[in-house]
């Protein structure tokens, strides 16, 4: 059965967001806080760099033996993964201080991820939370062919096998960013004259990928080499690490927002939206682990990825606390609040509804 989708009128949906947004702005008067991170999170984001530098020099700097290396990789790649969540993913969203040049300069530590802060902000602040899970427009929800997120998208008969294979293929999630993504999405936006603020001069953004790219390949894998490693061996180390970062990533990012209570909304033949934006981000997306201190530490608050749509330019640190706001405002304007109790949970769900999804349409 298609799940239809639900409407709410435009008066009733104006008076929800205005009323959240007096509330979370009192919240902040009231305990005269800033918006912006902290110390809690600037000690997490020396944790996070710590996770992804000691263990790569200790590869490089000691004669560990292979079980140790590889592990060593591991904690790398969950080093990457905690630092695109926690710090690159708050500067760029220009919540992780207050000062400019701080989110500029910890915005930049894409570089050293694998990607480019232009593809980044097109790709995140502008199409996907603009267009959130609107098929053709938010690019996170498309696999292109091999993985079929959304019901919009036509299917094909690998589909139906889909449920068994879309987790190990997450794990290319980083490094097709390393490889391919970037220079892909370059040509598309600056073809399409998209920006996060700003329209960069093409020239100077092609250079600033391939430099970026140069610099990012010395550090991964011309330094290794020239260390007296075996290219095979740089080969293995750099599978493993981004595997484990991608895979990290993808599951998180899915949860968010392909699952059973999340919608897939179209536009109508005018191209107009049957809800207002916020109510259209309350029905897209959905929360995992709300209790959970590890989930919300390690995942920058993308585990309540309510909240971050909502207030994307809030740092993550604050989200536990408005939470609590937004579910009690969603809860009085009779809304829904997507949320599920555990991480192992939502798991489940988002394999039943790649499941789901990989059945055959009625209609095909």
């Amino acid at each position: 059965m298609t799940k239809q989708t639900l409407s709410f009128s435009r008066k009733d949906s104006a008076k929800f967001f205005k009323t959240l947004n007096k509330r979370v702005n009192d919240y902040f008067k009231e305990n005269n806080l800033k918006r912006t991170g902290n110390w809690k999170l600037y000690t997490k984001a020396i944790f996070m760099f710590a996770l992804l530098v000691i263990p790569t020099a200790l590869v490089l700097s000691i004669n560990l033996p292979g079980w140790a290396q590889i592990l060593c990789m591991i904690i790398t790649g969950i080093g990457m993964a905690g630092v695109g969540m926690n710090v690159m993913h708050d500067a760029n969203h220009g919540s992780f201080s207050s000062k400019k040049w701080v989110n500029k300069l910890m915005g930049s530590s894409i570089y050293i991820l694998a990607g480019n802060d232009y593809n980044w902000k097109v790709q995140h602040n502008v199409l996907h939370h603009t267009y959130t899970n609107i098929q053709g427009h938010d690019e996170d929800i498309d696999a292109g062919r091999i993985i079929r997120f959304s019901k919009h998208t036509k299917w094909q008969r690998f589909h139906k096998y889909q449920k068994y294979y879309a987790f190990f293929l997450y794990g290319l999630l980083t490094a097709n960013w390393a490889i391919t993504t970037d220079f892909v999405q370059t040509y598309h936006y600056l073809k399409r004259k998209l920006a996060y603020g700003k329209f960069p001069n093409p020239a100077t953004q092609w250079t600033k990928l391939i430099i970026g790219k140069i610099v990012y390949y010395s550090i991964w894998v011309v330094l290794p080499i020239s260390l007296g490693f075996a290219w095979w061996q740089v080969l293995i180390g750099f599978i493993v690490m981004h595997y484990t970062a991608g895979i990290i990533l993808s599951v998180i990012f899915q949860l968010a927002h392909v699952m059973p209570n999340t919608e897939m909304p179209l536009p109508d033949e005018d191209g107009n939206m049957k809800n207002t934006w916020a109510i259209h981000q309350l029905l897209t997306t959905s929360n995992f682990s709300p209790k959970s201190w590890l989930a919300g530490f390690y995942t920058g608050g993308l585990n309540r990825q309510v909240e971050h749509h909502l207030f994307a330019h809030i740092s993550h640190i604050h989200y536990g606390k408005i939470a609590k706001i937004v579910k009690q405002t969603a809860n009085e304007f009779s809304l829904p609040y997507n949320e599920y109790n555990s991480f192992w949970q939502a798991v489940a769900e988002h394999y039943n509804q790649l499941k789901q999804l990989g059945q055959k349409p009625s209609f095909a």
